[in-house]
Formats: structure tokens, C-alpha cells, sequence
């Protein structure tokens, strides 16, 4: 069965050879195969166009994984405690909704057998093979040749950050200059694929079910960390390989979330739909607390605006007289306040009674 996957890679590699090294009949510059470099690049771009429609089901599989986020919740609390009835439900609400919590590392487990198989490929191009082994998969002798003394920057494409001495021998490499070599682009590598899974997460929010949560914290921390461990042991035209598949992801990914943006209040927080809905009642009530009231209907409190309002007459100018004899006339308003303690009796103008002064 790999047969044939390593004679497709290999067919898609040697034709991107054939088109760059037709193109650039003099491809080594500052110590780099150019046709060969730039062959597994566009292996990259033609692996990832063609699995570009199951890209965009991906991004399709983690909406609909959003959308369930607060039925998910609610079956969090409802079997607290029961992990096995609560998974028992779960996969009946992914098959009732038709949404599949893997389908978002389906992409990146299509391109294992790719990888895989450029790995197997690279690693048997080495000089010293007979001539039944360089036709193997499609190649000729003259390309099988070809790739096998093929370096960046005067590092070997089939070598590795561990290889031995008497390989790179063999390959016609430096060993200083293989680790260099292998040791920047291992970085990159890492910090691509962290960065890859980091800017889906920070689009989508992280997930409400374990089962999703642990796989987000597996591409997002678990594989960056593997690579550190056993990226030296890739070739240098694999690490290339997966490099370029990183930064076609990024790109990828930027454009498609720009165009189908996922939900701005999940994507913000990685809080649930049912969560951020009551948030945003409770800040609903406290602005709708925070406003003034009806008018009262039987004008208490009032007083004060009445007499302002009685002091100017129709033209604009202050009427004083008619806001005097309402003050006069007018029975005592609701608002006058109790006469301040000790405060000596007041005489009325016109002979009335008493008052007190009040405390004004």
C-alpha cells in the first residue's frame, strides 16, 4: 500500500524537478539546488490544494463544534461526576447535529502519508545505492544522482541534524554546516507549527468538551514538543518540507478566518454562547437600572420646576409677579422641609401666624 504512496510523491517531486531544473538550467547558487528546493515547495502547494476542500470542513466541523458549545455545557453539568454517560450523550449529540470534534486534525492526518513518504524517499537517495535501487518509484539514475549530492546552502538535502560522519562523507557535506543548517530550520519548524495551532485557537476559543480541549492542547503544545525531540532526525529536505507546509497554513488560515470569521463573542473569550448571553442580561438589567424612572404621576417632587416654570411668562421674560402669588396662594408643597432646630419664630408680613424659619 505505501508503494504506492511513495511512487505518487515521488512522481509529483521528480515533475516539479523536471520544471524548475528546465527553467533554471543553473540552479546552484550560494551553495543551493534551487530546482530541488523549490521542487518540494510546490509539493507542498499541489498536496495542499488538493486538500483544500477538506480544509474548508475542517473550518465547517469547528463551527458547528462552536455552536454546540452551550448543549455541551449543559451535559457538563447535568452527569457531573458520570464521565461514562456523559460521553454516552455526547457522541449522541455529534451524530444527531452531524458535527465530528476530529474532523479538525483530519487535514493534518492526510498529510502523515506525505510526509512519511518523503521521509522514506530522501532517506534512501544517497550515493553508493545500486542501479536497481535508484529506479525505484518512478526515478531515474541521473535524478536518483542528482538529488542525492542536491544541498542548501552546501548542506546535504538527504542529511540530518544526527547524521554520522562517514555519512556526510558519503554526501559530500560539512558536519558544522549540516547542524547549522539543520538546527535553524528544526527552530523554525517548531515555532511554525506552535504558531499554526495557536492562531486557529485564538480565532475559535478553546473548547467546552475534554475530548476537543485535549486535542487543541495536543497540536497546540504536544506536537511543537515532539519535534524538538525528534526533528533531528528528519532530512534537511523534509524539515524544508514541513516548514513550507507551515507557512502555507498560516496563509491559508488567515485568509479563510478573515472571510468566515467565527463568532466574535466565543472567539474573544473561548466562553460559551449560553454564558455570554447571560453576561450580556445581566449588563442589560444594570443599564436599565441605572436610568431615571417614569415621571410621577402625581407630580411629587415636582415643586421646584413648577415655581421655575411659573416665573417666566409666555414672551421669555421672568414673570415675578405671578411666581410670587403662586408661592402665596398656593397650599404648602410636599417639599417644604421641618423648621431647623432653635430657630426663632418668624412674623408673617400681612399679620398671619407664625412661622419658623425653615432650614433652607
Amino acid at each position: 500500500m505505501m508503494d504506492y504512496i511513495y511512487t505518487a510523491i515521488s512522481w509529483m517531486l521528480l515533475r516539479w524537478h523536471s520544471v524548475w531544473d528546465a527553467v533554471l538550467p543553473d540552479g546552484r547558487v550560494l551553495g543551493t539546488d534551487w530546482s530541488w528546493i523549490l521542487a518540494v515547495v510546490f509539493l507542498v502547494i499541489t498536496v495542499r490544494v488538493i486538500l483544500f476542500p477538506i480544509f474548508v470542513k475542517q473550518i465547517k466541523s469547528q463551527r458547528a463544534m462552536q455552536a454546540l458549545q452551550p448543549k455541551i455545557k449543559e451535559l457538563q453539568a447535568k452527569h457531573k461526576g458520570d464521565r461514562e454517560s456523559m460521553q454516552k450523550e455526547l457522541m449522541e449529540l455529534y451524530r444527531s447535529e452531524k458535527a465530528n470534534p476530529l474532523m479538525g486534525c483530519l487535514p493534518m492526518f492526510l498529510q502523515i502519508p506525505v510526509f512519511l513518504s518523503l521521509f522514506h524517499v530522501l532517506k534512501r537517495v544517497r550515493p553508493g545505492r545500486t542501479e536497481e535501487a535508484k529506479t525505484l518509484y518512478g526515478w531515474t539514475a541521473d535524478q536518483f544522482d542528482s538529488a542525492a549530492h542536491a544541498k542548501l546552502f552546501n548542506a546535504p538535502l538527504p542529511a540530518h541534524f544526527t547524521s554520522k560522519a562517514d555519512q556526510l562523507a558519503d554526501l559530500g557535506g560539512s558536519g558544522v554546516t549540516v547542524k547549522i543548517v539543520a538546527g535553524v530550520l528544526v527552530a523554525i519548524m517548531i515555532a511554525t507549527t506552535f504558531m499554526t495551532s495557536r492562531q486557529m485557537i485564538l480565532k475559535t476559543g478553546w473548547s467546552e468538551d475534554p475530548q476537543q480541549r485535549m486535542i487543541q492542547k495536543l497540536m497546540l503544545y504536544g506536537i511543537p514538543f515532539s519535534l524538538l525531540i525528534s526533528g533531528g532526525l528528519f532530512p534537511i529536505g523534509v524539515v524544508i518540507y514541513w516548514v513550507t507546509t507551515n507557512l502555507f497554513s498560516l496563509g491559508q488560515q488567515f485568509w479563510v478566518l478573515r472571510k468566515y470569521p467565527p463568532p466574535k463573542m466565543a472567539a474573544a473569550t473561548g466562553t460559551s454562547y449560553k454564558e455570554m448571553s447571560e453576561r450580556s442580561g445581566s449588563a442589560a438589567s444594570r443599564n436599565a437600572a441605572a436610568k431615571p424612572g417614569p415621571k410621577n404621576p402625581f407630580g411629587l417632587g415636582s415643586g421646584s420646576r413648577s415655581r421655575n416654570e411659573n416665573k417666566t411668562s409666555p414672551n421669555g421674560k421672568p414673570n415675578l409677579n405671578k411666581g410670587k402669588k403662586a408661592e402665596e396662594g398656593a397650599p404648602p408643597s410636599t417639599e417644604t422641609r421641618a423648621p431647623r432646630p432653635g430657630a426663632k419664630p418668624a412674623r408673617n408680613k400681612k399679620g398671619g401666624p407664625a412661622r419658623r424659619q425653615s432650614s433652607g
